[in-house]
């Protein structure tokens, strides 16, 4: 067997392998925890996001963010959905791609840079426009009996002694593209919103109609489950 091509091949090949870490690699990750005080105590619930700056050779400079809306189960049959989207005159789903990264920013009252956000720690508020839009489901199954809840006024929507208690951001470790799977690898991106919300999966415009049923602005022309997952 002729080995004169192993070096050369197994030097591309890490090349190759090196490239592709370098571009899927998130530029950092985030924990988005959500608190609701109930008549039945706290409810909690949080999920990893991770966001992704366009490494490839597109050069299209896009930022983009892998994850989940948070589902945080109340009890009594209510609960509360942190979707991936932010209203500005319209639905906006950009914004989460900053979220950490502004509300750190806040937190510091200095300007803090993109690139030094995965070396970042503490857990910092998530206040005002940084809020992600908050909606709940009647009927989980019902796409169309989702009702948008008001940070600062829960009990409007939700009932007498619902109130959000505080919605937080936290930078987790990044970990290395495909092996940030958990522990010293990294936090893995949280899944499960289809779990939740099993219209999810359908190939219609269920998504669309329950931010349509919430009184969200600004819908047509936009992947809708964009607003509650990406990949």
């Amino acid at each position: 067997m002729n080995f004169k091509w192993f070096g050369p091949i197994a030097l591309l090949a890490a090349l190759v392998i090196g490239d592709q870490i370098r571009i899927n690699r998130p530029a950092h990750k985030y924990r988005l925890s959500v608190d609701v005080e109930t008549p039945d105590g706290r409810k909690s619930a949080s999920g990893v996001v991770a966001v992704h700056p366009d490494r490839s050779y597109t050069r299209r400079g896009q930022t983009r963010t892998v994850g989940d809306a948070i589902f945080v189960d109340l009890g009594q049959g209510k609960n509360l959905v942190a979707l991936l989207a932010h209203v500005d005159n319209n639905l906006v789903l950009d914004d989460v791609n900053y979220v950490a990264l502004r509300a750190y920013t806040s937190a510091a009252g200095k300007r803090v840079s993109f690139d030094e956000m995965s070396r970042l720690t503490g857990v910092v508020p998530v206040k005002d426009t940084l809020i992600p839009v908050l909606v709940t489901f009647t009927d989980p199954a019902k796409p169309g009996t989702a009702r948008r809840i008001a940070p600062d006024d829960a009990e409007a929507v939700l009932g007498s002694g619902y109130r959000i208690q505080g919605i937080s951001a936290e930078v987790v470790p990044n970990g290395y593209w495909p092996v940030d799977f958990g522990g010293a690898l990294g936090e893995p991106v949280t899944r499960g919103i289809q779990a939740k919300l099993p219209w999810l999966g359908d190939a219609g415009n269920s998504a669309a109609a329950a931010l349509r049923a919430a009184g969200l602005p600004g819908v047509d022309g936009m992947d809708a489950r964009e607003a509650f997952t990406r990949k």
